[in-house]
């Protein structure tokens, strides 16, 4: 059984007899859709580009001067009465802005320029052309020698459009893959404002108001607000992973999953693979991650994490870096296999992100595909939808990022002894490595504003290793007793520790400053009354009514940076 894992081109895919899910049936749905410009949002790896590249080779006479004829006879599309029609009848035109990850505007500007040069010299046979123009054969050889300034390169589209309908009298389609990767690296390198206004033209150019266009389809990880990018697109029509129309053809549904596992002998393994690799509700399909289980099949059937390994996640990691207590719990719950109900935004505006809205942050958490939505309703007040983690390859890769953030001073041997030092109850090296994290990791600006949520989210990090673990439940906020404790890390051995913590913030008397004396006091006497609290108001009952006797109490109090710890072992 061969499969193509990283071959994109239809073609290729074909000449070699690789297996490969026929989703031939996405180029009628394209040709059938009533927007001239079509935009699609994917996760990545969920196929934008080989459907790209099957729409080019479906509508072009030739590429690279190769004839198309052929190529999709026997697949489904050949059975649709759109296939005589349509296939090989227009020019296309085709890019990608995969690979434009620069650091900075003049470098992301010559990347694109390079690529729009490359994208000139497949119709070169035009500066020849009879039906075009003197001024239009100038403009297009401007572009093509690189000597177009910027304002003639944000209209390089539209000259595009225009030279090829004169010479073929056929209106054009383009296609443009993943549109918005040069504006994920504009945020993430500061150059977000200059790239933006320079793909707003480049597109109102080429797709506002184009009569020589024909059809546009575009795809990309995240829908950018229409206001950023597609001011006056009047005509555009966005699918995101909320949306039922093209759900199935981007990602692989229980069927096609299903048969490739029979063709490769693994069947049985199916059970797995959907734990592993299922779980993205995309309008009303549910899919596997076709990156993964290609690569599962072609390693013989060994889980990994092959997916979440394609990228350098920098975005994900950076916002849960920066996220605050509420935004950490409530992932803790994710990871405890609970549901998360939020507003939802299709709209991504990056400099929401920057605000830290919580709407921007769980909606791009949604459309890159670490989380998925069970479900989703549009009210008067917005989108509102159920998340949840959708793997455990996903939920693997949280915890994995979690963990290198905490350990990215130290290493991860020495965060497994970090833990290990509270789950075993040896609370001196424990409280001795704590006051390292606080004095050389954290700032004294991490712990103002809500300096509760603070430390209580840090303890939710920096035990993030334990969020779904066989071993433990970690709990935050939960009712026992006769209160709300702040969080426990329950045992599902009754050999060994249960720890249950309570954490109060040192308040000073006005604007006095103590002596140091005097501050270690009070932390300790804070600490003293965290534990008591624990006892009065029976917060362990919830452990002790699952029949676990061992438990370690946990008393933190601190003012800013410094803290107190103490603790009493049931």
């Amino acid at each position: 059984m061969r499969l193509p894992i990283g071959e994109s081109d239809f073609k290729a895919v074909i000449d070699q007899k690789y297996n490969f899910v026929d989703k031939t049936l996405f180029i009628k749905d394209v040709i059938e859709e009533a927007a001239k410009v079509i935009l699609i949002t994917r996760p990545r790896r969920f196929g934008k580009t080989f459907n790209l590249s099957m729409l080019q080779y479906f509508f072009a006479k030739d590429v690279n001067s190769i004839p198309t004829q052929g190529l999709f006879d026997g697949l489904k599309i050949s059975r649709e009465s759109v296939y005589e029609e349509y296939q090989g009848q227009y020019p296309v035109i085709s890019l990608s802005f995969k690979d434009v990850k620069e650091n900075n505007f003049a470098s992301a500007y010559d990347k694109i320029y390079e690529i729009i040069m490359n994208l000139y010299d497949g119709f070169s046979y035009l500066q020849e052309s009879e039906f075009l123009t003197e001024f239009q054969k100038s403009s297009f050889s401007r572009v093509l020698t690189g000597k177009a300034n910027q304002a003639q390169l944000e209209n390089a589209l539209q000259t595009l459009t225009k030279c090829l309908f004169f010479h073929h009298r056929q209106q054009p389609i383009v296609l443009i893959d993943e549109y918005d990767t040069p504006i994920h690296a504009g945020y993430l390198n500061g150059f977000y404002d200059e790239i933006i206004k320079f793909l707003r033209s480049f597109f109102s150019a080429g797709l506002k108001d184009n009569t020589l266009l024909h059809k546009a389809v575009l795809t990309g990880i995240l829908r950018v607000s229409r206001e950023s990018l597609f001011s006056g697109v009047n005509h555009l029509d966005v699918f995101s992973v909320l949306s039922p129309r093209y759900s199935s053809y981007f990602g692989f549904t229980e069927t096609e999953v299903t048969d490739l596992l029979k063709q490769a002998k693994m069947e049985d393994k199916l059970p797995q693979v959907k734990d592993w690799y299922n779980g993205y509700h995309i309008g009303e399909s549910t899919l596997y991650n076709p990156w993964s289980i290609i690569n599962f099949i072609q390693k013989e059937g060994v889980f990994d994490l092959y997916w979440v390994n394609t990228s350098d996640n920098d975005l994900i990691k950076t916002l849960i870096a920066s996220s605050g207590f509420l935004f950490k719990d409530a992932f803790e719950g994710l990871f405890q296999g609970s549901f998360l109900e939020r507003r939802l935004d299709e709209n991504i505006v990056f400099s929401s992100l920057q605000k830290k809205n919580e709407t921007a942050v769980w909606s791009l958490f949604l459309m890159t595909g670490y989380l998925t939505a069970l479900s989703h309703e549009k009210t008067e007040r917005g989108t509102f939808g159920t998340l949840a983690i959708p793997n455990k390859e996903v939920k693997a890769l949280f915890r994995i990022i979690i963990e290198e953030w905490f350990s990215r001073d130290y290493g991860l041997d020495w965060y497994d002894q970090f833990l290990n030092a509270l789950l075993t109850g040896n609370i001196e090296k424990f409280s001795s490595e704590l006051k390292k994290i606080m004095e050389h990791t954290v700032s004294v600006h991490d712990t103002g504003g809500s300096p509760e949520a603070f430390y209580h989210g840090l303890m939710i990090g920096l035990t993030a290793s334990l969020h779904a673990s066989p071993f433990y439940d970690t709990r935050s906020n939960r009712e026992s007793g006769s209160g709300r404790y702040d969080y426990a890390i329950i045992s599902r051995d009754d050999q060994k520790l249960s720890i249950l913590m309570e954490f109060k913030q040192v308040k000073e008397m006005g604007d006095k400053v103590l002596s140091e004396l005097k501050m270690t006091d009070l932390l300790k006497k804070t600490a003293e009354a965290a534990l008591d609290q624990i006892s009065q108001k029976s917060y362990c009952a919830e452990i002790e009514q699952r029949g676990l006797t061992r438990v370690l109490k946990i008393g933190l109090a601190f003012s800013g940076k410094k803290f107190c710890l103490l603790h009493t072992l049931l």
